[in-house]
């Protein structure tokens, strides 16, 4: 059995900060994820996240977006 890198075996998540790609607004320091409130997207192999008040003031081009198979 192999360990995966870092030598912990997996079950701890490590703390992160979360940071608004659009306004820079920052959740702070979190281990469990970002805020239920906040969405994220992947663009160019990379997860952006966005705050609550950026993901409301976007929901109709985040909507567009989604493949139809989501309506």
């Amino acid at each position: 059995m192999t360990s995966p890198p870092g030598g912990g075996d997996g079950s701890a998540t490590e703390p992160r900060r979360f940071v608004c790609a659009r306004c820079g607004a920052s959740a702070g320091v979190l281990a469990e994820g970002p805020p239920l409130t906040w969405t994220y997207s992947v663009e160019n192999g990379t997860r952006q996240y966005y705050c609550g008040t950026c993901s409301r003031e976007n929901l109709r081009s985040i909507e567009g977006r989604l493949d139809s198979d989501w309506w």
